[in-house]
């Protein structure tokens, strides 16, 4: 660590060679002898390209924004907020800190203004993000007479019931998210009769979030406010903003279920910017399961890079992929600090969902006015939030999303200021692979965003929440190709139809039961059992994989462990204790296939997308040393688990294995380490995590007749993710395979062909074979890959 304090002045801050300067010290920092910069790149800084207001903008809320600090709007603020004004759903997905928020401001500001009675209503998908787009919103219309009477307000789990009651009675911009929208708005639809009659805005906020089963369940809440406008007398616009994604409009139109206009040239400027690949090495004094090699931690190495920027005096965001992640990397920095300079301690915090409202908003001002220099954050801060003035950004593990990605480097340098990005490998075949092609990562198209409000899984509980707002009509059901789905409903006993309509029994509350954000089974409350406090929650579907008997769960830098885990009753209970280990569980899965949605021949190779039955048990866990060495496995005895799901699959011959090599003894370690591989890399083609997917692959398969390999969605009637594998099955092997040859080990590591997860303790694993038997698979499949 380079011990040397050096503040940035101010006179510094457009300097092109900032970036690669801060990342020179950090380099000076690095043990001797190692060498875990792969790759970096000096990105140019884009110039600004300004519009004039528009004609149609009111002249109060011109004089709101000019008196904001915005003299003139950007080009693409201007076109999507004139898009909006003439009555055409519009998305504007430009990049991080570009101001889209504009976009919908200046027309909200007019239509809402003077006399008017409209209303409108604005959705996010994180609290943090909506709390920082109110006090926006009220500061603008706090600024001028004209604009005092729209009195925006929010509406979400941390407002007080008389906050909720006055909004009802007086805000005319609502702002909440799509969970108070579902639970909050819509089931109560009557007593927010003005807002919806007078609707004539909703505001989708960073909409490239909502995707995966959330994505579908939104896309439906939407479709749903809709209906109900339009029983109101309403026809709202929807103006929706968006990273960087590929074909914004198609997924916006998915989104809100009506065609919606796209803009996506960027007007606004951004500072240089330098991008750095970072790989920790491995470590030669620690092995993993069966010996395999272990890198050192990205959260370790993330916790020493921020350090080292705080020396320098740069401001830091941390992204890490966990809320235990953001607690470990935050304390790892302030042990570092603690040694080089104790000043800087108390200046390092975590941010993560989870915390207390005022705990939240503490934070992001101590951020925003540099009493903290840095924070180790999940992705809760990575949507919109305005913290100006960072210099660095440190991302602990690729997000799962080359959209995030950009997003989360986003954050720095928002002034035109020179910054520094370093993405920092995991143990992971996708973080591996960018490292050795960082083309995927700076030249690639951006995702397509994935849903599928066809998920019967998905729309079955929306049909119920649909029918008891308004009885829904066949007309309906038969536009949201809901016909199967809804006669599956009526013959539980769900819904009925009467004369008017499809109505649903009395005796439930659909609403209360539907989960939007993709929880499986019911919540299971989290429970301190020596105070009885609330830890948090987590849903059934997981529990026994994250709050078994025995696993570590930290909470606002407490650590816990878990003393008992009651599915039947929805609570696990634990205990405070800081072991100095880690766990995660390991979990076996058998495989059933049902309909085969699409089957193709290539010879010796087929390839299929399938429905199928997925039986899923957590057997035991084991404890790891922050070092990444395995201290022990414990076995538990947990509930079986069915899931109903897509799987992407492809089988090959016995015969075709044999010429590539792979013998009939190293079949199943050959298939087992490119499956694992396979479901490391499809996030690389899906907008997904590796946590929403699975794997199972069998030497010989009792459906198939042959070996076989299936990746399956982690979630009930699919997420679109394994849909999206079976289209992409040629990029997403070659990346496949890509991954597991660059990798530095010999016979296969976490970085390549190991899984956190495996039930069978990463046994057998054959690399060499994994990557024979995905070049078999491609020379079938796609044998002209340059074609």
């Amino acid at each position: 660590m380079n011990p040397s304090p050096h503040s940035r002045q101010p006179g510094e801050i457009g300097d092109d060679s900032f970036g690669r300067t801060l990342l020179e010290r950090v380099l000076a920092g690095t043990p001797t002898g190692e060498r875990p910069l792969m790759f970096a790149a000096d990105l140019p800084p884009r110039m600004s390209r300004f519009a004039e207001w528009p004609e149609w903008a009111g002249p109060a809320a011109v004089r709101a924004l000019e008196e904001a600090g915005i003299p003139r709007p950007w080009s693409h603020q201007a076109e999507a907020a004139s898009i909006a004004a003439a009555g055409e759903h519009v998305v504007v997905a430009t990049g991080t800190a570009s101001g889209k928020s504009l976009a919908y401001q200046l027309p909200i500001l007019t239509d809402l203004g003077g006399e008017s009675r409209g209303t409108a209503l604005y959705l996010s998908p994180t609290k943090a993000l909506g709390a920082d787009q109110l006090r926006s919103a009220i500061a603008l219309t706090e600024s001028q007479p004209e604009l005092a009477s729209i009195h925006p307000c929010g509406f979400d789990g941390d407002t007080p019931t008389e906050i909720r009651q006055w909004a009802r009675a007086n805000s005319r911009w609502i702002f909440t998210n799509p969970d108070m929208l579902h639970i909050g708005i819509l089931r109560s639809h009557q007593r927010w009769a003005h807002l919806l009659r007078h609707l004539r805005y909703v505001v989708v906020d960073e909409c490239h979030s909502y995707r995966g089963v959330f994505g579908s369940n939104v896309a439906l809440v939407l479709r749903r406010l809709r209906r109900l406008a339009t029983r109101y007398g309403a026809d709202p616009i929807f103006v929706l903003a968006s990273a960087t994604t590929a074909d914004p409009g198609a997924a916006a139109s998915r989104l809100i279920g009506a065609p919606c206009a796209q803009v996506t040239e960027d007007g606004s400027p951004h500072g240089p910017r330098t991008i750095a690949l970072w790989e920790p090495p491995l470590l030669e004094s620690v092995t993993g399961e069966n010996g395999a090699p272990v890198r050192r931690a990205a959260g370790s190495e993330a916790a020493r890079i921020m350090a080292d920027l705080l020396v320098e005096g740069a401001r830091t965001l941390t992204f890490v992929r966990s809320r235990r992640g953001a607690e470990l990397t935050a304390i790892g920095a302030r042990r570092i600090l603690s040694e080089v300079d104790p000043d800087l301690v108390d200046r390092v915090a975590a941010y993560r969902a989870g915390y207390l409202a005022g705990d939240r908003r503490d934070l992001e001002a101590a951020l925003a006015d540099g009493r903290l220099l840095g924070a180790a954050t999940t992705n809760a801060l990575e949507l919109g939030v305005d913290i100006a003035g960072l210099d660095a950004v440190v991302v602990a593990g690729f997000p799962g999303t080359v959209a995030s990605f950009w997003q989360q480097a986003g954050r720095s340098g928002r002034r035109g200021e020179g910054s520094l990005v370093v993405l920092v490998a995991r143990d992971d075949p996708l973080d591996t692979y960018l490292m050795h092609h960082p083309s995927a990562l700076l030249d690639r198209p951006i995702e397509a965003t994935v849903t599928d409000p066809t998920n019967p899984y998905v729309l079955g509980p929306q049909l119920l929440c649909a029918a008891l707002e308004m009885p829904l009509s066949d007309r309906e059901v038969a536009d949201l190709g809901a016909t199967d789905v809804l006669s599956d409903l009526a013959e539980q006993g769900l819904i009925r139809r009467r004369a008017h309509g499809w109505f649903v029994t009395s005796d439930i509350d659909p609403h209360a039961a539907l989960d939007i954000r993709g929880g499986i089974g019911g919540q299971v409350a989290i429970v301190d059992g020596e105070s009885g406090r609330l830890l948090g929650t987590v849903d059934a579907g997981r529990a026994p994989a994250t709050v078994h008997p025995g696993a570590v769960h930290i909470h606002q830098g407490e650590s816990f462990v878990v003393d008992h885990l009651d599915l039947d009753d929805g609570i696990a209970l634990v205990h405070a204790e800081e072991p100095e280990w880690t766990t995660s569980a390991r979990e076996i899965t058998d495989i059933a296939i049902g309909e085969i949605a699409e089957h193709k021949p290539y010879g010796d190779v087929g390839v299929a997308l399938v429905q199928v039955e997925v039986t899923h048990q957590v057997v035991g866990y084991l404890r790891r040393l922050a070092s990444g060495e395995v201290l022990d496995s414990v076995e538990l005895d947990m509930p079986a688990q069915t899931l109903h799901t897509r799987a992407v699959m492809y089988t090959v011959t016995p015969e075709l294995l044999e010429e590539a090599g792979i013998g009939a003894d190293r079949v199943p370690g050959a298939l087992h380490a490119a499956e694992h591989a396979a479901i490391g890399l499809l996030p690389l083609v899906a907008t997904c995590d590796r946590g929403d997917i699975g794997g199972v692959s069998t030497a010989l398969h009792p459906d198939t007749g042959l070996p076989t390999v299936f990746v399956y969605d982690g979630h009930p009637g699919g997420a679109g993710f394994a849909d999206r594998g079976h289209a992409e099955l040629a990029r997403w092997l070659g990346a496949t395979r890509s991954a597991i040859d660059s990798c530095e080990c010999v016979a296969g590591c976490p970085s390549c062909v190991h899984s956190p997860k495996c039930g069978n303790g990463n046994h057998p694993l054959d690399k060499d074979g994994a990557i024979r038997v995905l070049s078999a698979v491609l020379a079938a499949v796609d044998p002209d890959p340059s074609a």
